[in-house]
């Protein structure tokens, strides 16, 4: 099973999209394995956004997802990677298609509502820098697990 970190940024709290949001990644099949509204500090956006410290929209960033109140989640499940991003839709909204989260909500590049991470190396980090180990409750069942995993 693969974890990735899925964050409703700021755009996607403030206009009331966070369900909507999390509906798509159950939906999808996605196990929620750890949840929690929060304000991002500066610290832990700047460790989160590290990879783009020398790219000129690194504060914009940074600036943006500690504007407001988020969603974190950690999903698991099988090529979650691969299956959250495909729910995502692309970096872009422009470029997403109907029935991704961006495609259907985003308009703007910098206001792309979900965060979810791009490989299974990075999807274990950021979920750990966002949660502890006893925030995270992974391996439970739900009855409808069979008929989504093989």
């Amino acid at each position: 099973m693969e974890r990735t970190l899925i964050i409703v940024k700021p755009d996607a709290v403030q206009r009331g999209l966070t369900g909507e949001i999390i509906k798509r990644f159950e939906q999808r099949g996605l196990r929620i394995i750890g949840m929690k509204f929060m304000q991002v500090s500066q610290d832990l956006a700047e460790k989160h956004y590290d990879v783009h410290r020398e790219r000129p929209f690194f504060n914009d960033l940074v600036s943006y997802i500690v504007s407001s109140p988020v969603v974190v989640m950690a999903l698991e499940g099988t090529s979650a990677i691969q299956a959250a991003r495909g729910t995502i839709g692309a970096t872009n909204p422009a470029e997403s298609g109907a029935g991704t989260i961006r495609g259907d909500f985003g308009l703007e590049i910098g206001r792309n509502l979900v965060h979810g991470s791009d490989s299974p190396e990075n999807g274990e980090i950021e979920v750990a820098n966002f949660f502890t180990d006893d925030e995270l409750i992974s391996g439970w069942n739900r009855n409808t697990d069979s008929w989504i995993f093989e």
